[in-house]
């Protein structure tokens, strides 16, 4: 590689590295351009690096699947340490098996193949499930003990999949946070479970136990499904019983 091909790269480099310097008093940093298909956050528990191998899994595995199944898809392929998530409409069944393959570029673990068969989705759905997206990412920055910085939040005609290195009682508290989202169907955990220790290690702070109160309001929720299809309809965490909250600082 010479010098004028590696210039760009590192004039880039550079100033990514300027952008964080300046922001790092904010929380959460963002740094990045859209054009890359999305930011490296500071508040992830993924590093940076891992954080780029996500974003371009995503673009490498919609790209491969654009050019196989053409206009009549929609696909989204949405990437948390290597675990890519396939969400949209192709226009068969054998497209849709196929896609799991075609998503499985460099440094993929797993694929989780999501896409339903059918005509597009329509603006007005999509257009629904950006304003979701939204609103649930609102309600978990609003909940405490939820690290709404290391989860990824996308939503499909309705249906909520969080993804995200949390605690199993992180994951719960967002969980449940997500399914009381006025319009929300229902919602998908796929969470990379860790433990209390390497939380608060990732975080860089301290911890101690608290519980948060349980829903009192009547206000009734989505149902919960782990990523393996499994029903999960435990009610949200209650002091005195169930899982602990774990607050990272």
């Amino acid at each position: 590689m010479t010098f004028k091909t590696r210039f760009p790269a590192i004039v880039l480099a550079a100033a990514l590295t300027a952008s964080v310097l300046t922001l790092s008093a904010c929380a959460p940093v963002v740094v990045g351009a859209a054009a890359a298909g999305g930011a490296v956050v500071a508040t992830d528990r993924r590093t940076s690096g891992t954080q780029l191998d996500d974003q371009s899994i995503s673009l490498k595995a919609e790209h491969n699947i654009s050019e196989k199944a053409g206009d009549a898809a929609r696909v989204n392929a949405s990437t948390y340490e290597g675990v890519v998530l396939l969400t949209g409409e192709v226009p068969n069944d054998a497209i849709k098996a196929e896609a799991s393959q075609l998503a499985r570029v460099e440094k993929v673990k797993k694929v989780v193949n999501q896409l339903t068969v059918g005509p597009a989705a329509s603006f007005s759905v999509r257009s629904n499930d950006t304003w979701l997206a939204s609103k649930v990412r609102t309600e978990l920055i609003n909940t405490k003990y939820v690290p709404s910085g290391s989860i990824s939040i996308t939503v499909d005609k309705g249906v909520v999949y969080l993804q995200g290195k949390v605690t199993q009682a992180e994951g719960e508290y967002a969980a449940n946070a997500a399914a009381g989202v006025s319009g929300v169907a229902k919602v998908v955990k796929l969470f990379d479970i860790i433990s209390r220790e390497e939380a608060v290690r990732l975080s860089g702070g301290s911890s101690g136990a608290a519980s948060a109160p349980a829903n009192t309001t009547g206000t009734p929720r989505a149902p919960i499904e782990t990523g393996n299809g499994a029903a999960d309809t435990s009610p949200a965490p209650a002091g005195g019983g169930g899982a602990q909250a774990i607050p990272i600082k």
